[in-house]
């Protein structure tokens, strides 16, 4: 089976971006390309950003299990070189943990949903259950727009389409690890 790039799966720039900034995906690509461990030396140069900035991004990486290093001593100067690795699986772990998530999220709210008669205003504030909504006189609690029911089929089709979406993804992630 090829190895696919981990940044093609949904979620997973918005994963690196979220724990550390845009560079973050850059730094991925580049390991994924080079394929083998690489300096903070050698990204700063490839990235076009200071060796410090390289190393704030892969430090909050690492914390995250995402990258680890070698730490080697020059024995001529006394400084420390650090060769830095993307472990692509890690990302792929937590990939598959928000996927799961997503997913639990997603069949509770359908099973739900599936159980009530729902309303909800034109700038679909917020779905409501019957039993609220005749609380609030079929008015929105917030924008005060009149609440009109809405079509649990049409609707559960559409959570049922991301759940598949994600199901299938979550199974090629699954398959990369």
């Amino acid at each position: 089976m090829a190895k696919i790039s981990v940044l093609q799966f949904q979620g997973a720039e918005q994963l690196l971006q979220t724990i550390a900034g845009d560079a973050a995906i850059k730094i991925t690509k580049i390991y994924e390309t080079k394929g083998k461990q690489i300096t903070d030396e050698e990204i700063a140069k490839k990235i076009k950003l200071k060796v410090t900035e390289i190393r704030t991004i892969l430090n909050r990486l690492h914390y995250r299990g995402i990258a680890c290093y070698q730490k080697t001593k020059n024995s001529k100067t006394g400084w420390f070189s650090y060769t830095w690795e993307i472990k692509t699986k890690r990302i792929l772990e937590l990939l598959m943990e928000q996927h799961n998530e997503r997913i639990e999220k997603l069949e509770t709210k359908k099973n739900f949903e599936k159980n009530y008669i729902l309303f909800s205003c034109q700038k679909k504030c917020d779905y409501i259950p019957f039993e609220i909504a005749t609380e609030y006189l079929f008015k929105c609690p917030e924008c005060g727009s009149t609440l009109g029911q809405i079509d649990n089929e049409k609707r559960n089709a559409g959570l049922q389409a991301e759940l598949e979406i994600l199901k299938k993804e979550r199974e090629e992630i699954q398959k990369q690890l």
